[in-house]
């Protein structure tokens, strides 16, 4: 009996932290952050296929748009000192990538890689290989 009585409380307060915790959630910095970092995996990889890179990009360019606004909108992000935080607004050209490429009259992949210091002839030159 007293070993059902046991399992019942382990179930009972399994139930409760269910119930207590709350829903895992991002924020719209963190939303954004991820889908830059899709679009760019997309950008700079090697195994897709032209046709699918352009509407994965078209897909990801669309949903960034939208992220992006909303970042900037967002009112709970004032004041707040966090690094992601910080660093976000101090990188707007590489954090806002859309945004900063429309302005800048660039393409995303050109805007990003000018901004990581990479020019046509740097890549030219650079050898693949291991570090």
């Amino acid at each position: 009996m007293a070993r059902v009585t046991l399992n019942l409380t382990v179930y009972a307060l399994a139930a409760a932290a269910l119930l207590y915790a709350g829903a895992a959630s991002a924020g719209t910095l963190e939303n954004m952050e991820r889908e830059r970092a899709i679009l760019l995996e997309t950008l700079l990889s090697g195994d897709i296929e032209n046709h699918d890179r352009h509407s994965r990009i078209e897909v990801a360019r669309t949903r960034l748009v939208d992220l992006e606004r909303m970042v900037i909108r967002d009112e709970t992000l004032i004041g707040q000192n966090r690094p992601a935080v910080r660093a976000a607004f101090d990188n707007y050209d590489l954090t806002f990538l859309i945004h900063a490429s429309v302005e800048k009259n660039r393409t995303v992949a050109d805007h990003w890689l000018s901004e990581m210091g990479m020019t046509t002839q740097s890549i030219m030159n650079a050898r693949a290989g291991r570090r």
